[in-house]
Parts: C-alpha cells; structure tokens; sequence
C-alpha cells in the first residue's frame, strides 16, 4: 500500500510517500481503507522530534474509513462498516489497523473529510467544555485561534449551551469564519485582549479561556480570566509557554491553569463512546459544522504540513489516499 513515510526528524520534507508492507489486524482490531486523514499540529510534533517515537513510522492518528477485516474477537463492528478513529497510529495511508475499542460509527450521509477530522478536534472540544470547565449557560469564554480547527468546534458547541465566545483572530477571512460559527466578539492578536474583554465582560473578566496558541498568548489569557476561573491551556501552536511561576495565579484571581491532553479524558471505551459518540452526533444533526479547508493527496502531505505551521489555513485539513 501507499503511505507517507518518516525515516528522520526534521521539517516537512522528512515526509516520503513510499510503498509499505500492508497492515496486518490482530484479534482485537479492524482493518479499514481509509477515505481521509485528519492532519494535526500533534502530527508535526512527532515529525519535528518535540514528542518521541519511534522511526521510521507513518504519521497520523486519526481519519476514517470503511472497514475490510474484522478481527476475530470483534463485536459491534461488520465488513462494510463506516468507521472514524482519533488513536490508529499510521493513518496517513491507504490501510491501516484500526484497534476495534478506539473505533466509532458514522452515521449514514457524514461527509468522509469531515468525519476524518472532527473526532480529534472534536473530543478535545467536548472534553474542554463538559470537564475541563463545564460551560454552563450564560458563561463567557475565550477562545484563541477562534478560527482553527478546535475554535470553530469550540465556538459552536459553547454558543450551543447559551453560553457568550469571545475569539482571536488574525485576518478578515479568520474573522468571518469565527463570526459564522457564533463568536460574539472576534478580537485581533495585536490588540489590548485583557483590556476588551475587560470592558466587554463588565470588568469581571471571561469564566474560562481555552488556548491553543500558547507562547504568544498565555500573558493574555492569564489576565482575561475572572477570579477563580479557568486557563486551560490545551497546545502550543505558537511554541511552549515557558515555566509560569505559581504565585502569578495568585495575583491573577486564585486561576485554575491546566495542561489537559485528550488521552486523559478517553480512558475507557465509555468516556471515548460518550465524547466521540456525542460529536459525530451534532455532525451528523447539524449542530455541529465542520470546515475542511484544503484536501491534499498523500503526494502533497509535505504542502499540507508547510500550509498548517504556516497557519495560512482556517478550520480543518485531509489527506485523501
């Protein structure tokens, strides 16, 4: 089969598209052709060498598919099936083993890129407003990156419990997008962001920020925060935040900061059916939207990596083998 190869460390070029030996299913998995890849910045984490693993390997954990061979201690799963996943290792390829307790359904009529890309961004979305601060009507938050793949998730799914989203942006397009999705307020990186949202809160501040962006933004987001509420601060787009000295969360109201990860929040085969099972449902009722920006051939998956650092693109991105 076709897949895209990491042999070394390093930029988007270190990604090859090559022959590989097809995937070979165990008891427990199933083996499913795949229809889209989800691309995320975890992905260039592991290309670049800021998390280990193992080479060579072949990136990406999440797309979706239909399902070719069920393993033989399978069940809830048949040939034919249409499955997403957010933890198959190797997914940018044209097969790969899906183990059968990280799979979830897709309903009838789910455009395939956008089930390859929503459970990911989707179930760190859920996990950031039902556990990391429960997002309770009449709430207003902060969303960085209000025009990314997990802010336009976010927006949607907070303004969706009634709640008030403030974004950041850096363009007219990203603001239009985050204005489409429901933000209220849509704030630009190079303004005042604790003064406006100072002033647009009444001076109490927002219940919680969820910042993706990092290094460039956390400052702020310490400092739009209410007494006692919450930073959760869920990736670093912009590089790591450097060691935040404790005392700063007392001077700033008595914050919550957390540095939550989605492995922590699906630990059994429940909490995975309760998040991703709720997320593909809004997708498929409407609640939910999901915008895939570009769609890339695997030929072009080191286009796809220079588009997503560069952050030229706005919502989500595929791989389609």
């Amino acid at each position: 089969m076709r897949a895209v190869l990491v042999t070394r460390t390093g930029g988007p070029d270190v990604l090859d598209v090559t022959d590989v030996p097809d995937p070979l299913p165990g008891p427990a998995d199933l083996l499913v052709r795949v229809q889209a890849s989800g691309i995320n910045y975890i992905d260039t984490y592991f290309r670049s060498g800021s998390y280990p693993r193992e080479l060579p390997y072949v990136p990406g954990d999440e797309g979706t598919g239909v399902v070719e061979q069920v393993g033989s201690e399978v069940s809830g799963f048949s040939v034919g099936d249409r499955v997403a996943w957010a933890a198959a290792p190797g997914s940018y390829a044209e097969l790969v083993r899906v183990p059968a307790a990280s799979a979830i359904a897709v309903p009838a009529g789910v455009d395939p890129p956008q089930a390859a890309s929503v459970l990911l961004q989707g179930m760190t979305a859920h996990y950031l407003i039902e556990s990391t601060y429960p997002v309770r009507s009449g709430d207003v938050v902060l969303v960085h990156a209000g025009a990314g793949g997990v802010g336009l998730i976010l927006t949607q799914l907070v303004t969706a419990k009634g709640a008030t989203v403030i974004t950041t942006v850096s363009t007219d397009e990203k603001e239009a997008l985050s204005r489409e999705a429901g933000a209220t307020h849509v704030l630009r990186y190079d303004d005042d962001i604790p003064s406006r949202v100072r002033d647009i809160t009444d001076g109490v501040g927002v219940a919680a920020v969820y910042d993706g962006v990092g290094a460039s933004t956390f400052d702020a987001s310490l400092e739009s925060v209410r007494i006692r509420g919450t930073v959760a601060l869920f990736g670093a787009a912009s590089g790591p935040v450097p060691p935040v000295d404790p005392q700063r969360l007392n001077k700033a109201g008595s914050v919550f900061l957390t540095r939550p990860t989605l492995a922590h929040h699906i630990r059994d085969r429940a909490e995975l059916e309760w998040r991703g099972g709720d997320v593909v449902r809004a997708l498929a009722d409407g609640t939910l939207t999901v915008r895939v920006e570009h769609r890339y051939p695997l030929e072009q998956a080191r286009q796809a990596h220079i588009d997503l650092e560069s952050r030229r693109t706005a919502g989500s991105i595929v791989l389609e083998p």
